[in-house]
């Protein structure tokens, strides 16, 4: 299955700024506001109350002061979760990062979800090689795809180690913003839908790449709902389909992201799922980072 109802979100304490990240995330912008961390978590509580609303299963565990961890608010970044019951854990580039790996939120899920494997690929930080979680990779979990634009986050030696252990298929490519500069995430320039992709070509500037990506998306029977640089940027590539209690289809993304949207490629999107979106403008402007980033996906088979 493509969606999930389960859905791990962590709570900020601290949320701010990141100056370890910044350097290669140029979605984030250094704020002036003193209070980040009470307005992020004003937009991540409504968030959490948007999701439960809607019958969509969230499970959030509370952020700690120690160690510093402003960036923990994105799980999907160090921890994945798949049906067979195993779970990945990813090297991060970010040496702030990487204390976001925390044992007790695995543990804790283990009450409700069967664990059958634990697989720890952060070993690579030691060569400076990184693959961030379901940010530096979209999974196409239907046809067992991985799509990856490489960065200094996303190296092609462990994402193929990752595909290799899955048996995913990666497609590769370089992706640029308006300015050539490389896109740290590929989750910020495309999503997959079990049944649609939306994705930002207009950032993969080599033509064959751009086929190649193309191809693979409507081979595996997605129709592709194109979006500009300018959209992109407003998170509008940053979305994730969910399914809910009552097995209905969400799409959910910011208010930025929907905003930024076309009349025709809303009437696409609701052709698949009922979209929601909420506000998420600090975290977004703090963190470089949107909705979709701060829903880790629970695959794990539900304990009896």
């Amino acid at each position: 299955m493509q969606t999930t109802n389960h859905i791990l979100m962590i709570r900020p304490v601290d949320f701010k700024f990141n100056e370890q990240t910044a350097g290669n995330n140029k979605f984030q912008i250094a704020s002036t506001e003193t209070n980040v961390q009470t307005e992020a978590l004003k937009e991540f509580d409504a968030f959490v109350d948007l999701l439960r609303k809607n019958n969509v299963d969230v499970t959030v565990v509370d952020d700690t002061l120690q160690p510093e961890t402003p960036d923990s608010i994105f799980p999907n970044n160090w921890v994945s979760f798949h049906d067979d019951g195993s779970v990945y854990l990813y090297p991060m580039f970010s040496e702030n990062r990487r204390l976001e790996r925390r044992k007790e939120i695995l543990d804790g899920l283990k009450e409700n979800f069967e664990v059958n494997h634990i697989s720890d690929l952060s070993f690579y930080e030691q060569q400076h090689a990184f693959l961030e979680g379901t940010g530096s990779m979209v999974l196409d979990r239907t046809n067992k795809i991985a799509y990856a634009c490489l960065s200094v986050r996303t190296d092609e030696e462990v994402l193929n180690n990752f595909c290799m252990l899955t048996g995913y298929e990666p497609v590769a490519f370089q992706a640029v913003d308006g300015s050539n500069f490389p896109i740290y995430h590929t989750n910020v320039m495309m999503c997959i839908g079990d049944r649609f992709a939306v994705i930002c070509l207009d950032s993969i500037r080599n033509p064959e790449e751009k086929l190649n990506v193309t191809i693979s998306l409507k081979g595996s029977g997605k129709e592709i709902i194109e979006i500009s640089l300018e959209q992109m940027n407003k998170f509008a590539g940053n979305m994730l389909q969910v399914s809910n209690a009552d097995d209905e289809s969400l799409l959910v993304m910011s208010e930025q992201a929907y905003l930024s949207l076309t009349a025709e490629q809303i009437a696409i999107l609701e052709q698949y799922s009922r979209i929601i979106y909420a506000p998420l403008y600090t975290i977004e402007k703090n963190g470089g980072g949107s909705a979709r980033c701060m829903l880790a996906e629970v695959h794990l088979p539900v304990k009896e």
